[in-house]
């Protein structure tokens, strides 16, 4: 047995603790408002959606969150995941770079997400909660929650995006397989989704819809809560056992990052990688250049503003401070759904404004052409949305090959795309066309944010 499998295969790796950067930030990120008094949320404002553990995650300022024995014990099915050189891609890029990435593909459900749908379904069942409702795009998180509620004996229902509905079966199959009933939002279930339904029949839905339809459908029922995939503090949070672990074997192969390039949707995969070396940093560890790689048809944080805003359509959320398009814009139809909601993580969005991160924007076709030339190199067909970080350390790669230097660059692969062929069928058949947003649609959204009042 080699050194890497008797790694992976040691349970004392996994870490014990998740890793909550808000204990190191330089200054606090904005709180979060209540609509109606535009003071701050307390846990009664938040409880009929969420576990208490949960709420008290997501506020925690303490550095480590120590996470419970039957969450760990779900991670061992999966976890340490591998932490690959891509030796290959560097030589065919002719590149004087080491290029390093994490792969969450390994993971039951194929991607990161089950990372944070184990924790959240476990302290679900603590409370006693018989049933969890969300939202998903791609699949993926969907797919995730609906496994973490096989193993927690929870019900779980999935509002999936129209246009991803459609355009990923497979995903939707998947999560019936693990139990979920997933119906396509907009739907005529609730008031939300009919409101949407009147003024357009074949509307593609959003995620912002298919939020309000899943905090609906929570708030009627006193044994269901509300599951959410991104944007959420203890998301994120739960996300950085990916970080967490790759800092322990870059050590191993006495290597740092200079580069770290993520793929930024809501920003828990992101986040997941990137928030343990930028505490390390805020600590006075070495400083490392952050990149989040977000879809051209979907830019919240290159082109959205930054401003308290809803977090869904139907305005059924708090309000908080974030990188927002509008939470009435729809995004096209690309096919990396789980990257098509109008706004970003608060804390991602504090950390783009405090200049710790920066950020760069991709179309889909040159996405997909770097995972396809990943595939080639290193075997593995990424996701959609993982194409969009492979798309941007291969760029970083290149900077290093026309600069004549030699950097470290790590990504995180998020998950695999064996689920997303016809994704790739189109691409190869020329079907898949580079698509924009609707500037007239983004202006409008953008002058129905919500009016705040100025901190006194």
């Amino acid at each position: 047995m080699n050194d890497t499998v008797k790694y992976l295969l040691d349970e004392s790796r996994i870490p014990k603790a998740w890793y909550n950067i808000q204990a190191d930030l330089p200054q606090p990120a904005p709180a979060v408002l209540h609509p109606g008094t535009m003071k701050p949320v307390g846990p009664e404002d938040l409880a009929p959606l969420f576990p208490m553990a949960l709420i008290q995650q997501e506020v925690s300022l303490e550095r480590e969150i120590e996470i419970p024995d039957p969450v760990r014990d779900v991670y061992k099915q999966w976890r340490v995941t591998p932490l690959y050189r891509a030796r290959r891609l560097e030589k065919a890029l002719q590149t004087p770079a080491r290029i390093y990435y994490k792969y969450e593909g390994v993971s039951p459900a194929g991607s990161h997400k089950p990372n944070t749908a184990v924790a959240q379904a476990f302290y679900n069942r603590e409370a006693g909660v018989r049933k969890l409702v969300t939202e998903t795009g791609a699949g993926q998180w969907g797919s995730s929650l609906a496994f973490a509620g096989s193993l927690f004996g929870i019900d779980v229902q999935v509002f999936m995006v129209r246009v991803s509905y459609d355009q990923k079966p497979y995903r939707r199959a998947l999560m019936e397989t693990y139990g979920a009933r997933c119906v396509a939002s907009p739907s005529g279930e609730t008031q939300s989704g009919r409101n949407i339904l009147a003024k357009r029949a074949d509307h593609p839905g959003s995620l912002g819809i298919a939020i309000s339809e899943a905090v609906e459908v929570a708030a009627q029922r006193e044994d269901t809560k509300y599951a959410l995939g991104s944007v959420l503090n203890h998301v994120l949070l739960h996300q950085t056992v990916i970080g967490i672990e790759a800092q322990a074997q870059l050590e191993l192969a006495d290597d740092y990052p200079d580069v770290i390039v993520g793929c930024t949707g809501g920003g828990s995969n992101f986040a997941g990688i990137v928030f343990p070396f930028l505490g390390a940093q805020l600590r006075g560890g070495k400083t490392v250049r952050v990149v989040a790689v977000e879809p051209a048809a979907c830019p919240s944080l290159t082109r959205g503003r930054y401003a308290y805003d809803f977090g869904d359509t139907a305005h059924l959320t708090p309000l908080t401070k974030m990188h927002t398009l509008g939470s009435t814009f729809t995004p096209p139809g690309f096919h990396a759904g789980g990257l098509r909601y109008h706004g970003m993580a608060p804390l991602v969005s504090h950390l783009q404004e405090l200049g710790l991160i920066t950020s760069t924007a991709y179309h889909q076709t040159a996405c997909f052409e770097a995972g396809v030339q990943f595939a080639r190199a290193e075997g593995i067909m990424p996701a959609p949305e993982a194409n969009h970080a492979v798309r941007g350390a291969i760029d970083e790669a290149i900077k290093c090959r026309e600069e004549g230097v030699s950097r470290a660059i790590l990504f995180n692969l998020c998950g695999h795309g064996h689920f997303d062929m016809q994704a790739y069928i189109d691409y190869f058949g020329g079907k898949l066309k580079d698509v924009d947003y609707d500037q007239a649609e983004l202006a409008m959204a953008l002058a129905g944010l919500p009016s705040v009042p100025e901190p006194a």
